[in-house]
């Protein structure tokens, strides 16, 4: 069975979009519709059928910022970019590539501007100290704020974010860890790394194009996780069955869904064959 968000990480149109350059490089997409707002600006945009392409003559990161920040802030007065974050962003098409341009994180989305996250799983492994064998494994699961500005009140890993510029994966990892679910450095800094999961999807607010870092974190048994910022609105502990059940109903975001369904094939406590096409989506998806 191809499960929902398979489908979903991969549900994107080329043919609906433009390509969006710097240079010859191709760094991101904006929707048909969106083209003809940029027309404003035919300074900063040079426009094409083929693509959508930013001024030759911003030649350094600092023009190619500055000129984008203009754009970004009017959009965003007009309403066209929701969600403003006051985080920044890097362009770049490989998470340790050298920065193009720096944008505000809420207009990677409009722009289709490559994104990286990390997720990670909160696993319980004998959530039963009494139980036969040990007891059951189990995850700790977070519902996102009715406030957040993507995804309200879905379900999520219990820790997840994006990793802003300046920031190192290891760093976010203990960050949000903290700030999610009062999770300590010390504790954090046993992470173990999983797969890498690749998401390229349209959304109202433009395109998801995601690298998504995904870990597993033993958490102890008598641990319950602490909201410290205000992002999550709960947290709950989960058998394998329940989690596998809200992957099936799209009752977990996209992303969490991935990096979730990666834990549970990594550890052997799915079958392979009740997710079909998953292995697709740890290799990057093709541009055009």
């Amino acid at each position: 069975m191809i499960l929902p968000c398979i489908a979903a990480a991969r549900r994107f149109d080329a043919n609906a979009h433009r390509p969006f350059l710097i240079g010859a490089e191709q760094v991101g997409w904006i929707r048909e519709r969106d083209v003809p707002l940029l027309a404003r600006w035919p300074d900063v945009f040079e426009i094409a059928n083929d693509g959508v392409t930013l001024a030759a003559m911003f030649d350094t990161v600092d023009l190619r910022s500055a000129a984008l920040a203009s754009v970004i802030g009017a959009l965003a007065a007009d309403g066209r970019i929701p969600g403003w974050r006051n985080e920044t962003y890097a362009i770049r098409n490989a998470f340790d590539a050298p920065p193009l341009a720096y944008i505000e994180r809420a207009a990677s989305r409009f722009f289709g501007t490559m994104t990286y996250a990390v997720h990670l799983n909160g696993v319980v492994e004998c959530a039963d100290g009494g139980a036969p064998f040990g007891g059951a494994p189990q995850l700790w699961i977070a519902r996102r704020s009715h406030t957040k500005a993507t995804d309200p009140g879905m379900l999520d890993n219990v820790v997840a974010g994006g990793i802003g510029w300046g920031f190192g994966i290891a760093e976010t990892i203990v960050k949000e860890c903290w700030e999610e679910a009062g999770i300590p450095a010390q504790v954090a800094a046993s992470a173990v790394a999983g797969r890498t999961a690749h998401v390229l999807q349209s959304l109202p607010e433009g395109t998801q194009a995601e690298q998504v870092f995904i870990y597993d974190l033993a958490l102890p048994a008598d641990f319950a996780p602490r909201n410290q910022d205000g992002e999550v609105g709960e947290h709950r502990l989960a058998r394998i069955d329940e989690v596998a059940r809200w992957i099936e109903e799209g009752a977990l975001t996209v992303d969490a869904s991935l990096a979730t369904l990666d834990c549970l094939l990594r550890r052997r406590w799915i079958d392979e064959d009740a997710c079909e096409g998953i292995d697709t989506l740890f290799a990057p998806p093709a541009l055009g």
